[in-house]
């Protein structure tokens, strides 16, 4: 083997230690971004349920009941629009 194969050979061992030392400091710098995002939402939760806790529980809502007239109205105004659309359709030569 000459020298110029070898130190060929020594320059891709070189790239491939660098390469392998370089993914390890992009592995470290995720893990402390990943342990800082965690961290942080782990604060935050604890602050939410420490504000539930202190917080008075609201009373339940009723739901109001609809009148059937009104709900009757509205659905005949839809039903009416939606046969003038569709025989809008029809003429306008549109399959439905």
């Amino acid at each position: 083997m000459s020298k110029e194969d070898r130190d060929r050979a020594d320059a891709r061992f070189n790239k491939a230690a660098r390469a392998a030392g370089e993914a390890k400091g992009v592995k470290s710098d995720r893990d402390v971004t990943t342990k800082a995002v965690l961290d942080n939402m782990a604060r935050l939760k604890a602050l939410r349920l420490a504000r539930e806790a202190a917080a008075p529980p609201e009373a339940a809502k009723k739901p109001r009941a609809k009148s059937s007239a009104s709900s009757a109205k509205k659905t005949a105004e839809k039903g009416q629009a939606l046969a003038d659309w569709l025989a809008g359709r029809q003429s306008g030569g549109h399959r439905t």
